[in-house]
């Protein structure tokens, strides 16, 4: 029998808690995927690796929507482990491996456990870079207390207390939970265990936790969940309209150069005009402190950027408005990517000022949305994120900062990068870009 959040009633304590361990065997549970060991052991669930085998899972009978789900947890330092929820196993999905979130368990000097993984799927969803605080709450060689929520499109997890991963995400709403002993590579030593007791879950009468300040990674195209509105994030695009957007020095949005259609705003290439068609967008407002998201998709070759700091006043000469910029670039088929000094043309550098960080990790092929972020906070610090990973960061106005812009293309514009406020920008570079997601928050 498989069904949404079943459960035995009198087995339902008086806060809505249902045990799905009953301390003496297996009951409830069944196995899939590698041939790890499962037993029971002192009231615990010991989980132990074997060679030459997959990632394993120990598998809830039941399937469950939404829910609460705490547990304990204890691990050997070196072994990698995890906790599927609402995940599922199907003859038409890889022959029915197992696939779905993962609550990592993460004993390394990676320290990424709390974060929110899509097991033979997607690949991390939420890594730990996303909520640097969180890496210090699990205890290396003890017991480890996880709670997750999942409510509506809504998952967070916390590890010993400690809010680690906010999540927002519509592609599976239901499914099992299990518990994971990854396979080991051949110059592993088999026999390390992970234990788990106290397995209880709820779900009836469910609540969100109070929303906090942890990030929120938001898979759902031009969303604002509950907890971003919490943190003051509003959407800088609506997804629909070009409301808050023109053409820079223009009062209207452009005639040609750009479309919306179904919450993308697209960039149409211009048969080798460098402008583009339609020209730069621009906001009606001009920002001073804020954290800026934004979701980019480039085609092969493409060249695009996001601007801030952007000033009207200065004459481009019909060129791209002038401002700080976050590049967005092909790198590997446009040309600009080897201009410049030591890289700093490429992918979310500061254009011509600062090259980024080498992450092989966080950069997504051509043809996928990518998540950039500008963080510029009151005190002048600035720091380029790109998939959750920072790919920079600088002082704006420090003299650094001034002896780049002396030998850089902008030497000559006066007070380059200096002004306290100014528009947000997207380029059209006569290249087919598109983005979404456009998401700020004022910061004070």
């Amino acid at each position: 029998m498989t069904c949404a959040g079943c459960h035995p009633a009198s087995t339902t304590d008086k806060a809505g808690w249902q045990p799905l361990f009953n301390g003496t065997d297996l009951t409830g549970w069944h196995q899939l995927g590698g041939k790890a060991r499962y037993e029971v052991a002192d009231s615990q669930i010991v989980g132990t690796t074997v060679p030459g085998t997959a990632n394993s899972f120990l598998v809830t009978d039941h399937s469950y929507a939404d829910f609460v789900l705490e547990l304990d947890f204890k691990v050997d330092s070196t072994m990698n482990s995890g906790i599927q929820i609402r995940s599922e196993s199907t003859p038409d999905y890889q022959q029915g491996r197992v696939h779905g979130y993962q609550v990592e368990i993460d004993p390394s000097s990676r320290a990424w456990s709390g974060g929110i993984y899509d097991e033979a799927r997607r690949g991390w969803l939420y890594p730990l870079t996303y909520n640097p605080s969180a890496q210090h709450a699990f205890k290396q060689g003890a017991w480890n207390h996880y709670r997750v929520e999942c409510i509506g499109n809504s998952i967070r997890t916390w590890v010993n207390g400690v809010a680690a991963a906010s999540l927002v995400d519509s592609m599976t709403r239901s499914g099992f939970i299990a518990l994971q002993v990854h396979a080991i590579s051949p110059d592993q030593s088999p026999g390390t265990q992970i234990r788990w007791r106290n397995i209880r879950i709820k779900t009836r009468d469910i609540h969100p936790s109070p929303y906090d300040e942890t990030f929120v990674v938001n898979f759902i195209p031009n969303n604002l969940s509950a907890q971003e509105q919490h943190q003051g994030i509003t959407l800088l695009w609506d997804g629909k309209t070009t409301k808050g957007w023109r053409g820079i020095y223009k009062q209207e949005f452009p005639s040609q150069g750009w479309s919306i259609d179904t919450g993308v705003l697209t960039i149409h290439a211009s048969n080798g005009q460098e402008e583009g068609l339609g020209g730069d967008l621009v906001t009606d407002q001009e920002y001073a402190a804020f954290a800026l998201q934004f979701s980019f998709r480039l085609t092969e070759g493409a060249n695009s950027g996001v601007k801030y700091f952007v000033k009207e006043t200065y004459d481009s000469k019909g060129k791209s408005g002038i401002g700080l910029e976050y590049q967005v670039l092909d790198d590997a088929h446009h040309p600009d990517a080897k201009l410049g000094r030591n890289g700093d043309r490429t992918l979310s550098s500061l254009y011509d000022l600062i090259p980024r960080e080498n992450i092989p990790q966080a950069f997504r092929p051509i043809g996928a949305w990518n998540h950039g972020r500008i963080v510029v906070y009151p005190d002048g610090h600035v720091a380029h994120w790109l998939n959750g990973y920072k790919m920079l960061s600088y002082e704006k106005g420090s003299p650094e900062f001034l002896a780049l812009v002396a030998i850089s293309k902008y030497k000559n514009w006066k007070d380059f990068g200096l002004w306290k406020e100014g528009h947000i920008l997207l380029q059209d570079h006569g290249n087919e870009v598109s983005y979404r997601d456009l998401k700020l928050k004022i910061l004070h």
